[in-house]
């Protein structure tokens, strides 16, 4: 099982949960469930949208799901000198109840903690170098920007605390058309501004000043997002809570919660690419014509289509990742939404790090820096530069220092050359490389938001990534989806696009 010291809030909302299973009243009276529903995805978002189903729907429906690559998706791991090593999504932030739920239910566990010590290259030196101690960080930061940092904890955490209220709503049944909805449910207009400005826009407005946004904010919207303060603020919310205390991974690879979800969801895999979705009309027993959707895949074995009541699709529809066509519909769907995705690249390098291209002059024994994080620089081609440990921590495992060789992760925004490969390591012993359009490139005020519902009984998770994209922003997003479903399937709208929870909480009391 995983436990963790839980913050009171935590608690309330675990124990609301408890409540809500049976506080409010009663659904109305429910129709025949659907026979089968199709998943495009296998990611993270596609998984936990089937194990979400398979709760909503029971066990008499059939669910597919298609997937052209890897289970998982971008969680994925590479096997460097006999040990794994993640390469996609790394971090789960101590308040992701969905994944919190997932590692319990599934029964994983969290990976052993290894302590580490960030810095921050500025492309000539280390500007600031993290303490073994606490009060000295803190003292550090104080001297430098007064009290930027601790006000930023602060402002955060306010987001934090709001985030929270997604977890009541979902619990209680609740579920929203679209992806402002759904922000707004949980902050109000202040969440869906946040969405539409600029993290330094926001944080500007808030009163930090430009130094501290340029030497500590950006740096950790671009080991994060690959991208600058000029993300939207949302996202950078996001992104600076992944700078907290706490974050933790599931030994084994994150990966794993997409397997194990697969696996408890009872739904059938089919390595496939699904080319096209037609809405068909077939007569029923009663003698009318009903809808369906015929997803057309093509597998190892050819071409093939089959027909399914629901169509959920968990994979981005944008130029690069999709190529989905819809027929049939009117009006016309589109089969790719505007805006782009942004290219990280992941270069693990096994080998020798040169401490002196950080512009330090240390011992390299005594170099024990596991996260370099970097400022925004014209000539500096990375994002950030880290030292990794394997999935799975063995016994009296320690992160050996750069006199050593190791394995590190590079981000950068385009693949590296040998000759910069050769500045940052006195040696390598093996490179893999690994391109990810990984999320989008947030370019604030993005309109238009693709909605979660598409058309009738046709449902898309990925929108939601464009107001952040997260393991466990793609997990609320899956839930959300398999209670929209479910309410659309049996014509109930008394909690479709509704923020009633609270007045509704104070009369069942």
């Amino acid at each position: 099982m995983f436990h963790l010291n839980l913050p009171l809030r935590t608690l309330v909302i675990l124990g609301l949960c408890q409540f809500g299973r049976r506080g409010l009243a009663s659904a109305p009276e429910l129709r025949e469930q659907p026979k089968k529903i199709a998943i495009v995805g296998a990611g993270i978002g596609g998984t936990a949208t089937a194990y979400f189903l398979r709760q909503e729907f029971g066990d008499g429906v059939k669910i597919d799901i298609f997937e052209a690559g890897t289970v998982g998706g971008r969680l994925a791991t590479e096997t460097v000198a006999g040990a794994e090593y993640e390469t996609g999504g790394a971090i789960i932030h101590p308040l992701n109840l969905h994944m919190k739920h997932f590692v319990d239910k599934l029964g994983l566990s969290p990976r052993k903690d290894v302590p580490s010590k960030m810095a921050i290259f500025d492309g000539k030196e280390l500007m600031f170098e993290e303490s073994d101690w606490f009060i000295v960080n803190i003292l550090k930061m104080i001297w430098r920007y007064g009290f930027n940092f601790l006000r930023m904890y602060m402002w955060v955490e306010g987001v934090l605390d709001k985030f929270m209220r997604i977890y009541q709503y979902q619990q209680f049944g609740y579920a929203f058309s679209s992806v402002d909805r759904l922000l707004h449910a949980m902050g109000g207009d202040a969440f869906l501004t946040m969405a539409n400005q600029t993290l330094e826009e926001a944080m500007m407005g808030e009163g930090f000043s430009q130094s501290f946004l340029n030497d500590i904010v950006a740096p950790v919207a671009r080991v994060n997002y690959g991208q600058s303060v000029r993300i939207n603020a949302f996202v950078g919310a996001v992104s600076l809570a992944g700078a907290d205390a706490g974050l933790w991974a599931v030994d084994g690879g994150n990966k794993r919660v997409c397997s194990g979800l697969l696996y408890n969801s009872k739904a059938e895999l089919i390595q496939a690419r699904v080319n096209a979705i037609a809405l068909k009309h077939r007569p029923s027993k009663t003698g009318n014509s009903v809808n369906l959707y015929e997803v057309n895949y093509v597998s190892q074995s050819g071409s093939a289509h089959s027909l399914y009541d629901i169509v959920i699709l968990a994979t981005p529809l944008h130029q690069g990742l999709s190529d989905v066509s819809f027929v049939g519909f009117s009006p016309p769907l589109p089969s790719q939404f505007p805006g782009r995705y942004h290219q990280t690249v992941t270069t693990l390098v096994h080998g020798l790090l040169n401490v002196s291209f950080l512009g330090s002059s240390a011992d390299p024994a005594s170099f024990l820096y596991s996260d370099i994080l970097t400022t925004e620089h014209k000539q500096l081609a990375i994002n950030s530069l880290s030292s990794l440990d394997p999935v799975s921590i063995p016994e009296g495992y320690k992160r050996p220092p750069a006199s050593h060789p190791g394995v590190w992760k590079v981000f950068s925004p385009q693949p590296l050359t040998p000759e910069q490969l050769d500045g940052m390591f006195l040696r390598r012993d093996g490179v893999w490389e690994k391109r990810w359009l990984a999320y989008p490139a947030y370019r604030p005020p993005h309109r238009g938001t693709p909605p979660f519902q598409l058309a009738e009984r046709l449902y898309y998770l990925s929108g939601v990534e464009w107001a952040a994209s997260a393991m466990e922003m793609s997990a609320i997003s899956a839930r959300n989806l398999a209670l929209l479903a479910h309410h659309r399937w049996h014509h109930d709208t008394s909690k479709v696009d509704q923020e009633d929870l609270h007045t509704r909480l104070r009369g069942e009391l």
